[in-house]
């Protein structure tokens, strides 16, 4: 039978062993039904979908401004030269997009979201940690940032009131969000070509008129550091995502191509608009790329062109928060709160919502350096969440594929290795080697050429503190909880 009072309704099928949660209802890979269930594991028979179509999934919402702004931040915040932009963008996107395609990878296999298979390594109430700091991150913070840069695009294009154009993104993305998971992906599938051509061709024309040979503004390696580190942690953020969008497919679907065309559609749609922002930022200046950045960089195209682009704009933000609300129920789902199945979803989407959208409101002002400081802490909390799946997926490499779907659902399992070691790993990183406007760590402050060193720090003390852990206690996470 299922485990726990919230399994009642589930129902348990020759598809997964007993103790593990199926997800309710028919759905498969229908288009006019709303997604039934939460955070359970799909039938076998539910299972549909190829590896290509990861490519739009990762590449369409990285089509919008927020992207954009990442490599504006490079130039015109952290004092960097076009190429020291460029190289600080390959390598901060480069590892995101890599951890991206290894964790898309275990989706089929398990049949679960993400923030489901980290119960591994944290435990099923010790998840808590990650999956609700995803959950807020995704459903609110992404949620803030997106709205905000859609809010610009549509109030440039139309100058119709902010508040308005912020109503009418957020309300797009709810309703797209509350359908599920087929209808998400029928919408980036169609968002991509639209979104592609008109940026790339924005993209040429920008480069044509930027000057890639100006001299940096005393950025040194302390604003490498910061523009590295602002670059993962935009392509990192998508990592808690990972197997929300690969769990339908079959078991048997290729690993490698999903890791492909996962971290692919990443990278590629990461570098090339975060390239575009860091030259629109050599045209301007500092001070108009960061005072108004969404008119600066427009207002270097055509008027067509500028028009069309402030409309891939807005949409690139909905398709961008499309995922983010999605995943973001899913994670909070994931924390193991019982609610209504057939509810979830909608409470949780209709709550976001309204908080992301006050959220908004507020960042309409000052919104590169709440950006800037958000990127920051995003790579500070998931580096060492990631330290903690990895570290925990070696340690499980021999563990029977059944015993793990059994321990996902399990509320006894417990590994109190992961939300110790990734707290102290963060609270030692940030404490030491912050460097944010609203905090500096104790080496910044007193070495300001340092930059910030936060997220890779973080990585390694947890990382460390995990294994070590499991040596000395003995208790290879593979045992599976008993009765």
């Amino acid at each position: 039978m299922a485990t726990g009072d919230q399994n009642r309704s589930a129902v348990i099928t020759e598809d997964a062993p007993a103790g593990v949660v199926v997800r309710e209802g028919e759905y498969g890979a229908s288009l006019t039904t709303v997604e039934p269930g939460g955070a359970e594991f799909i039938a076998l028979h539910e299972r549909h979908g190829r590896p290509i179509q990861l490519f739009w999934t990762w590449t369409s919402p990285n089509l919008e401004f927020a992207t954009v702004f990442v490599g504006v931040l490079a130039v015109a915040a952290f004092g960097l030269s076009f190429w020291q932009s460029v190289l600080a963008i390959v390598i901060g996107t480069g590892v995101g997009a890599i951890t991206q395609g290894i964790l898309s990878a275990r989706g089929p296999s398990h049949g679960v979201p993400q923030m489901v298979l980290s119960r591994l390594g944290f435990g099923y109430w010790g998840n808590v940690l990650p999956a609700g700091l995803n959950a807020i991150t995704a459903g609110i913070g992404w949620f803030a940032v997106n709205s905000v840069s859609g809010t610009f695009a549509l109030n440039t294009l139309t100058h119709w009131p902010k508040p308005l154009c912020l109503l009418i993104i957020v309300v797009v993305q709810v309703v797209v969000a509350f359908f599920g998971h087929n209808i998400v992906q029928l919408f980036e599938r169609y968002a991509f070509p639209v979104l592609a051509v008109i940026f790339v061709i924005a993209t040429i024309v920008i480069l044509s008129k930027s000057s890639p040979g100006a001299p940096s503004h005393g950025g040194g390696s302390g604003g490498f550091l910061l523009a590295t580190g602002a670059a993962f942690g935009y392509a990192v953020g998508w990592n808690p995502y990972a197997a929300d969008y690969t769990r339908y497919f079959p078991p048997e679907t290729s690993r490698k191509a999903i890791a492909l065309w996962s971290g692919l559609g990443l990278f590629l749609s990461c570098v090339v608009l975060e390239i575009a922002g860091a030259a629109s930022a050599t045209i301007t200046g500092v001070g108009a790329a960061l005072g108004d950045p969404t008119g600066a960089f427009t207002g270097h195209l055509p008027t067509v062109l500028a028009d069309l682009t402030l409309l891939a704009i807005a949409l690139g933000a909905i398709a961008a928060n499309v995922l983010n609300i999605y995943s973001g129920a899913l994670s909070f789902t994931a924390m193991g709160i019982k609610l209504p199945l057939a509810l979830r979803r909608a409470i949780v989407a209709l709550v976001f919502g309204v908080i992301g959208f006050i959220l908004a409101l507020t960042g309409l002002h000052d919104a590169g350096t709440k950006y800037e400081n958000f990127l920051l802490i995003i790579a500070y909390w998931i580096a060492p969440w990631l330290a903690v799946v990895f570290c925990d997926q070696y340690l499980r490499r021999r563990t029977p594929l059944s015993d793990i779907e059994v321990m996902l659902f399990d509320r006894r399992h417990t590994n109190w290795a992961g939300p110790v070691s990734m707290l102290v790993g963060m609270g030692l990183s940030i404490w030491l080697f912050s460097n944010q406007t609203e905090y500096v760590g104790v080496v910044p402050s007193h070495v300001p050429g340092v930059g910030d060193l936060t997220f890779e720090v973080g990585f390694v003390i947890t990382a460390v503190i995990y294994l070590t852990w499991h040596a000395i206690t003995d208790r290879r996470p593979a045992a599976v909880a008993r009765a």
